[in-house]
């Protein structure tokens, strides 16, 4: 495996922990910027490999782009490339080479507060998954909201200024769409007031953007299905949450999102391999291979069928004179 990551030096210990225990060799490609952690961190994992008895060489590090290069194109002796960094990198990766690439390109994360929403839940869902930390893939960059909900208007206490209220209360910009702006409109003065400048009218390019800060996009959308249109049209396939009382409706939109990680009533903040008690993860995949979201230890091995006989042959099965019984037999 040859994963590639552009910061984070610390994410070299899991890699190389899932890596050895799932039988794999792993060559590491950290970032220029943490050049000297890189080298230090690598070090110390294989003394340590050495010292447990296993072959150093099972980790390696390689510190220049020209050895990448070099790596793309060895794929009798590299299985699985993992790209972990921004867009440009992984379509970097890509483009150029014929070996399986799993990964994530962006983290175009929705909430979509449903029409049978309760508010306050809606409120501290979005909040968290925005705000709690905002630099990461799973985080999200866009807020729908049903339609219906604007019926009560968006004085205070109703369910568009309590969603606003609260991201501005924790420091988020919000690029709203034509009907967001014109429902706040009567009543949004106080909060210009209070938070100048936070409320500015979106372009469509924000609905297709990973801001990775405290920046949202948000939209009015007519429907469940437009919101489920919109997820998967303009999203990145990672992680989208619905907000909702409904159960069918949830249950909807979460067959209907095609996305690594689909969410009723929960922060997007949860698509993690240690939260999902993996322990650790090598990245998050939104490919649609044999691994899909947070990857860890399963997610680096693949299948092997073992058949034991006592002398079987296919002729008699091909000549009907034996029945396939496709029993469990242990």
């Amino acid at each position: 495996i040859c994963v590639i990551f552009e910061s984070r030096p610390e994410s070299a210990v899991q890699i190389a922990s899932l890596a050895v225990k799932s039988g794999n060799a792993l060559i590491l490609k950290g970032g220029k910027e943490a050049a000297h952690s890189n080298a230090k961190i690598a070090e110390l994992i294989r003394m340590g490999l050495a010292a447990a008895g296993y072959p150093e060489d099972a980790v390696q590090l390689v510190s220049t782009r020209d050895e990448i290069t070099g790596l793309l194109d060895l794929s009798q002796y590299i299985d699985l490339i993992i790209p972990r960094g921004g867009n440009a990198l992984v379509k970097s990766i890509t483009d150029r080479t014929r070996i399986p690439v799993l990964g994530h390109a962006d983290g175009i994360c929705s909430v979509f507060v449903d029409k049978a929403a309760d508010v306050a839940m809606a409120r501290d869902i979005v909040v968290d998954a925005k705000a709690q930390y905002p630099a990461v893939c799973n985080a999200a960059e866009k807020v729908l909201i049903h339609r219906a909900l604007l019926e009560a208007g968006a004085a205070p206490g109703s369910a568009l200024y309590t969603i606003v209220e609260g991201l501005l209360e924790a420091g988020v910009e919000i690029r709203a769409d034509e009907a967001a702006l014109a429902a706040l409109a009567a009543t949004r003065g106080d909060l210009d007031v209070k938070y100048p400048g936070k409320i500015v009218a979106a372009t469509e390019a924000d609905f297709a953007t990973e801001f990775l800060e405290l920046t949202i996009a948000m939209r009015i959308v007519d429907s469940l299905e437009d919101a489920v249109a919109e997820i998967n049209a303009l999203g990145s396939h990672h992680t989208d949450c619905i907000v909702t009382a409904d159960e069918a409706a949830a249950a909807a939109f979460q067959g209907a999102v095609d996305s690594a990680n689909v969410y009723h009533n929960c922060s997007t903040r949860f698509a993690d391999g240690f939260r999902y008690g993996f322990g650790a993860e090598v990245g998050v995949s939104t490919t649609r291979t044999h691994s899909r979201g947070p990857v860890g230890l399963d997610g680096l091995l693949i299948y092997k069928y073992v058949a034991v006989g006592r002398g079987h042959t296919v002729t008699p099965f091909a000549k009907g004179d034996v029945q396939f019984t496709h029993k469990n037999l242990a």
